[in-house]
């Protein structure tokens, strides 16, 4: 089960780039992070957050094209059937995860449009900090609908680096077979520091 909590879901213009996206407050959190925003979140608050739930929130907020899980909760089953149902009743919406994990499992990127990873350190800062030890990454996908494996994604219009080379990240090469980053994720995250944005997670 996912629970969420009503009275913090909302829309929003920044937290995905380019997307109005109605963020939706998961509970039960894994994550640990020193100086959290919500630490209650922790807890095992809110309401399950079913299929029909999520149908109402869409029809509710007209214009919205990006549904944001803000937190993975506990029942990763129960996550990813949320995604699948919403890739399924609302094609044209896409869907996005904040998790504060390093890594997340290859069904993460098959479901998600947008996965942020990294737990939040306040030495590091937010995204919208270069010295931030979280990522964005776009999950770029074929005309189908799957993840394109064979895209090698770098920024081939702006020349921006997937990796800063003094980052936590740096260690992991893109394009090395043993990477948790799938070759189909674009590292967004420099969006953030342009625009100069803080999205304040």
């Amino acid at each position: 089960m996912i629970k969420y909590v009503p009275e913090m879901t909302s829309v929003v213009l920044e937290e995905i780039p380019d997307r109005v996206s109605l963020a939706v407050d998961i509970s039960n959190c894994r994550g640990n992070c020193v100086g959290c925003h919500s630490p209650f979140l922790k807890l095992d608050i809110g309401e399950e957050l079913t299929p029909a739930i999520v149908d109402a929130l869409i029809a509710d907020n007209f214009g919205v094209n990006c549904f944001l899980f803000l937190g993975e909760g506990r029942d990763p089953e129960a996550l990813l059937a949320l995604a699948a149902h919403i890739r399924s009743a609302h094609p044209a919406m896409e869907i996005a995860l904040y998790s504060g994990r390093e890594e997340v499992e290859p069904a993460i990127w098959d479901a998600f449009d947008y996965v942020k990873v990294g737990p939040y350190r306040p030495e590091c800062g937010p995204l919208n900090e270069r010295t931030t030890n979280q990522r964005l990454y776009h999950v770029r996908r074929t005309a189908a609908g799957m993840a394109d494996e064979g895209l090698r994604t770098g920024n081939a219009r702006t020349g921006f680096p997937l990796w800063d080379t003094a980052g936590p990240f740096a260690r992991r090469g893109w394009q090395d077979a043993s990477s948790a980053i799938p070759a189909c994720a674009e590292d967004i995250t420099y969006r953030f520091w342009r625009k100069g944005i803080d999205p304040n997670r």
